[in-house]
């Protein structure tokens, strides 16, 4: 029984799902972000080496590429995380199948490891 089902307040699926829609939406806004700075080329110098703008231009599209990958991780590991919770397998550690602390899954709801075996 889970926090939320006894009335004390933790509910795993609800944090779930609330990261679910939060990390989609970034996923959204990254990419509107990305074709924004693949639209600032268009027209442009597409020599990065000459252009003053082009290091810029390629930094941000590497930062936003690191987002929206960290982005896509996130959201696997959140839906692995839902499926475990439907499996009745959540909250147990990977590695020596011990519970995971409540304190750790309210922080991380996705978290596979206790703290012991999080490194």
């Amino acid at each position: 029984m889970t926090s939320a089902e006894d009335g004390t307040g933790f509910d795993p699926r609800a944090a779930l799902l609330a990261e679910r829609a939060r990390t989609t939406r970034l996923l959204a806004d990254v990419g509107q972000s990305m074709r924004d700075v693949s639209d600032a080329r268009d027209g442009a110098n597409v020599d990065d080496e000459h252009d003053p703008e082009g290091a810029t231009l390629a930094y941000e599209r590497g930062s936003l590429g690191a987002v929206r990958d960290d982005a896509v991780e996130r959201l696997a590991a959140v839906d692995a995380a839902l499926t475990r919770l439907d499996e009745g397998r959540y909250g147990r550690c990977f590695v020596d199948g011990e519970p995971i602390p409540e304190a750790r899954l309210e922080a991380k709801p996705w978290a596979t490891t206790c703290i012991v075996h999080a490194a």
